[in-house]
This record gives structure tokens, C-alpha cells and sequence, in this order.
């Protein structure tokens, strides 16, 4: 019986390995028609990693090395790839964004140039976390300007009906929905400047990349979600996708404003972090719908929601 099991996982194995090496054959296709070359000079093509939006691979050609991103499952529900051209048009001499090389307005496809000396952001680390913080400030203060805006309560009720009228596996949805909304105008009367944001603004999507002189410069990537905004979002999403605490929120505002915030501005970012984590709990909802689970995170993000609206509701 043993042995029977034994095989029966090796066939398995060998049955998944031959997907993988399928689904990599009909990439280099993919990837050679998009470069207009031919499918011998697409080499080593490898998974990179599956983030909670998109798939990617890397591959080499012409001796350099390359990251193509496939959306995932459901996520042209989620974004606007026309909207997702006009941010990388924007932002392409700005110093700012991964190298891109091409993208597709329709499908989502995109290829941009790959990092082999980059890390992550460590949101543990308080150098890394200060120096993207200041690299995000200096971003927003640039003011760059493109023609269309991301709507934080708009697209809290687009997730949502995404869902299509299954409801929320929360029982007290509809109340937390009702006590984040009541936070809509709060928001809009602190509001100092609309400016080009990130959105997704994100550890992950902060990239230490080691140049020859070994000096690590950042490059902040994945502007699918980006648009017109209040730049202080990018603060509540920088901090609940780590899944910080009060104390290390705070911290972040601190480290944004050199330490010189306004108690009407550090209130309005909790209700940024409140209605953010209604958002994504939203999102990672829909997500669920398809079979996509995130776990603890998706958790987290609604009791963001819930927490935050009973911090700021006594002081509003």
C-alpha cells in the first residue's frame, strides 16, 4: 500500500511538472510575439512569484533578463488597464517606477525589465520603512497629474458588487459599511491636495535595487490601482497591508511628517485606514468568491474597518 501511495504522488508530480512545462511553452509564444522575435531566443522561463493580483515569470532574452506579468484570476474586474497606461505615461521620466519595456491596455500583459539585486522592503526595518516613507513624500510632492481619480467609496460599493449579491461572510457587515461611509465627509473637508497616488503603496511594492556602485536605489512598482487622490491614502495603505498596530501607525505619520502632523490630518489618516480595510476586505472577498484565499490578511483588513471607525468616532 505504501508503495502504491509512493507512486501515485511521483505520477502526480510528474503530471504537474509536465503543466508547468506546458504553461511555459505557451509563454515563450506569448512573450515572442509580443517582442516580435522568435520563440528560440525566449530562454529560461521561470515562475516568479504569484502576488495577490497577478502571476509572474521571468525570462531571458538578448542576454538580459525580463518579468512579465499575466493578471490572476478576476483582477480585470479590478483595474483599469487604460487607466494603468496613462499612470506609467506619466510617471516614465520621473525616476520613480520599474524600467517598463511593454503593456497591454487590454489584456494586462506587461513586461518590464528584471532586477536580479533587488529586496523587498522590510516593513520591521525602521531604515527601510523611513527611507520609503521619504521616497513616497518626495513622490507626492512632485504632483504629477493624470485625467482620471481613484474614489475610495466608490470603489468599496464596486467590490461589493462584485460579490452579486452574495452577502458578506461578516454578520455585522452592513453596520461596519454604514459607520465607515459616515467617515466620507470627515475626509473630504480635511483634504489639502489631490495628486497623482500610488494606492497600493505597499512594502512589497517598494524595490531595493543594488546598482554596481552597490548604493541601493528605490523603485516603486505596481501602479495598476493609482490615480488622482489625496496622497495621505498612501500612508493607511502603506501601514495596514503591514498589518501594523496603533503605536507603529503612528510612527509611519511621524516618520511622513518629520514628526510635525496635525491632529486633524493624523485623524483623517485613521479614517483612511478604516474605509482602506473595508476596501480590500471587499476585494479579498471577491477574491474568495474565485477561490482565492488570503487568509489571516483578509481578516485583518476588516477589523481595520471596525477598529479604526470606533477610534475616530468620539472625536469627529
Amino acid at each position: 500500500m505504501a508503495g502504491a501511495e509512493s507512486r501515485a504522488g511521483t505520477d502526480l508530480l510528474i503530471i504537474l511538472w509536465r503543466i508547468y512545462m506546458d504553461s511555459c511553452k505557451m509563454l515563450k509564444k506569448t512573450i515572442a510575439a509580443i517582442l516580435k522575435t522568435n520563440e528560440k531566443n525566449i530562454l529560461d522561463v521561470r515562475a516568479a512569484k504569484k502576488g495577490m493580483t497577478n502571476i509572474s515569470y521571468t525570462f531571458q532574452y538578448n542576454h538580459m533578463y525580463y518579468i512579465i506579468r499575466i493578471p490572476g484570476i478576476g483582477s480585470n474586474n479590478l483595474i483599469n488597464r487604460k487607466q494603468e497606461c496613462a499612470v506609467y505615461e506619466c510617471i516614465k521620466n520621473s525616476n520613480t517606477c520599474d524600467d517598463l519595456v511593454y503593456i497591454n491596455a487590454e489584456d494586462g500583459y506587461k513586461i518590464t525589465k528584471f532586477y536580479h539585486n533587488a529586496r523587498h522592503c522590510n516593513p520591521h526595518d525602521v531604515k527601510d520603512v523611513k527611507r520609503c516613507i521619504t521616497f513616497l513624500h518626495d513622490f507626492h510632492n512632485q504632483n504629477l497629474k493624470v485625467d482620471h481619480s481613484f474614489h475610495l467609496f466608490q470603489q468599496i460599493n464596486a467590490y461589493e458588487k462584485l460579490r452579486k449579491n452574495k452577502p458578506s461572510i461578516y454578520s455585522d457587515y452592513m453596520q461596519t459599511k454604514n459607520n465607515i461611509f459616515n467617515l466620507e465627509n470627515y475626509i473630504k473637508n480635511n483634504v489639502e491636495n489631490i495628486t497623482l497616488s500610488h494606492i497600493d503603496a505597499v512594502c512589497d511594492n517598494f524595490l531595493f535595487v543594488s546598482s554596481s556602485d552597490s548604493a541601493e536605489q528605490i523603485k516603486l512598482i505596481d501602479w495598476e490601482y493609482s490615480g488622482m487622490h489625496d496622497p495621505h491614502i498612501d500612508i493607511a495603505m502603506f501601514c495596514i497591508y503591514s498589518m501594523y498596530n496603533q503605536k507603529q501607525i503612528d510612527e509611519i505619520i511621524n516618520f511622513y511628517f518629520n514628526g510635525n502632523v496635525k491632529e486633524n490630518v493624523r485623524i483623517k489618516i485613521y479614517c483612511y485606514i478604516a474605509a482602506c480595510g473595508l476596501l480590500w476586505s471587499n476585494w479579498c472577498e471577491y477574491k474568495h468568491s474565485l477561490g482565492v484565499n488570503f487568509g489571516p490578511y483578509a481578516v485583518q483588513q476588516y477589523l481595520y474597518a471596525k477598529k479604526y471607525y470606533n477610534l475616530v468616532a468620539g472625536r469627529l
